[in-house]
C-alpha cells in the first residue's frame, strides 16, 4: 500500500483527511513539518499532503529545502491552500498541485490519485526504493563537474545477492534491497544533510556522493550498519552457520556466505574529470576491487592523473590486477 504523509495541524482537517483515504493509502499524520522530516528521509513516502497556513512560513521553508535537494526533486506535495490564499508568489511554492479548502469535499481524493500516478511516470525514480535512478545520477554528478565543486562519488553492490534471492524468494529479497537503500540514505545524510545525494542504479547498485573528507568514514558506518543488521534477513539456522545451501549461476548446488557489501570510492580532489562516464567508471572499479576481498569492504581509488596515463599506455599483459 501506498504511503502519504499528511502534515496539517487542523483536527477537522486531519480527520476529514483519514477517512478519504482510509483504505486506500497509508496515512502518516504530523502536526508540523519539521516533525515529519525523519519520516520522510528515512522512509521517502509517495506523496506529502500539506495543509497551508498563511502565518506558518517556516514550514513552506523546510518544504522548499526538501525539493531543492536532488534526492526529493521528484517527491510529488499536494498543497491544500485556504480560500483567498494570495498566488501572486506562486513559482515559489515547489508544489505539484494545489487544492482549495472549499473545494476539498469534492476534488481532493482525485487530486490524490493524479499526484501518485503523475510521479510514478517518472522513470527515473526506481518504484522499489524510491531513490533516484540512473537519468538522475548522472545529471547530478555533472552538475557538480560543471561547478568544479569536489565530491567523493561511491559505488556499492551486495555481495552473494543472488543466492539469497534463490535461496527465500524475491520478497525478502526486496526487503534486503530497501533497508539497503534506506542505511545508505540515513547514514550519507547524517553525515552531510545539504549537497549530498543517493541514487539506486538498478537491482542491488547504489550510488552516493559526499563530500571527500567523509567518504571513508561514511563507508565505514555503512558496512558496520550492515554487517550487523543483514544476518536478521536470515533463517535462524542459516544465520547461525554463516552460510546458505544455493545455486550457483551455472545452476550448481553450492554454500555461500552471508551478504556482505562491497564500495568502491573515487573523489575529484586527485584529477580532473569532464564527464559523469569517467566517473562512474572509476568507481566501478575500485568496486570490483573490493569485491576480490571477503566481507564488507570498501575501496578508495588515490591514484593520480599521471597515474591512470601511464596504466593505459602499459601493454596489456604487463597491467596489473588491482589499482
Amino acid at each position: 500500500m501506498k504511503t502519504v504523509v499528511v502534515v496539517c495541524k487542523d483536527i477537522v482537517l486531519t480527520n476529514a483527511i483519514d477517512r478519504s483515504l482510509k483504505g486506500l493509502y497509508h496515512t502518516v499524520v504530523f502536526s508540523n513539518m519539521p516533525s515529519a522530516l525523519d519520516y520522510i528521509y528515512n522512509s521517502i513516502p509517495d506523496l506529502i499532503v500539506i495543509n497551508v497556513v498563511k502565518d506558518d512560513p517556516l514550514a513552506m521553508n523546510i518544504l522548499t529545502d526538501l525539493k531543492t535537494d536532488p534526492m526529493f526533486h521528484q517527491l510529488p506535495v499536494l498543497a491544500i491552500l485556504p480560500d483567498h490564499f494570495n498566488l501572486s508568489g506562486w513559482e515559489d511554492l515547489l508544489i505539484e498541485d494545489y487544492i482549495w479548502r472549499a473545494d476539498f469535499d469534492k476534488d481532493f481524493i482525485l487530486r490524490v490519485i493524479l499526484c501518485i500516478l503523475r510521479s510514478e511516470r517518472v522513470v527515473e525514480i526506481n518504484p522499489l526504493t524510491r531513490l533516484p535512478g540512473n537519468i538522475s545520477i548522472n545529471k547530478e554528478i555533472q552538475a557538480k563537474i560543471d561547478k568544479g565543486e569536489d565530491f567523493s562519488f561511491g559505488y556499492a553492490d551486495l555481495d552473494y545477492f543472488k543466492p539469497f534471492n534463490d535461496r527465500y524468494g524475491f520478497s525478502r529479497g526486496d526487503e534486503v534491497i530497501k533497508i539497503t537503500g534506506r542505511l545508505i540514505l540515513n547514514i550519507v545524510k547524517s553525515k552531510q544533510p545539504q549537497g549530498s545525494f543517493v541514487g539506486h542504479v538498478g537491482g542491488d547498485d547504489f550510488v552516493f556522493i559526499i563530500e571527500p573528507a567523509l567518504a571513508e568514514e561514511m563507508a565505514t558506518e555503512l558496512i558496520n550498519a550492515f554487517d550487523s543488521l543483514i544476518p536478521t534477513f536470515y533463517d535462524h539456522e542459516d544465520a547461525r552457520n554463516s552460510y546458505i545451501k544455493s545455486f550457483d549461476r551455472k545452476g550448481k548446488a553450492s554454500t555461500f556466505p552471508i551478504m556482505g557489501i562491497s564500495i568502491g570510492i573515487t573523489e575529484t580532489i586527485s584529477r580532473a574529470f569532464s564527464h559523469y562516464g569517467e566517473v562512474t567508471e572509476l568507481a566501478s572499479e575500485m568496486k570490483k576491487f573490493a569485491k576480490q576481498f571477503p566481507g564488507s569492504c570498501f575501496k578508495s581509488d588515490r591514484r593520480q592523473d599521471k597515474d591512470l596515463k601511464e596504466k593505459k599506455k602499459e601493454p596489456a599483459s604487463k597491467k596489473k590486477r588491482t589499482p
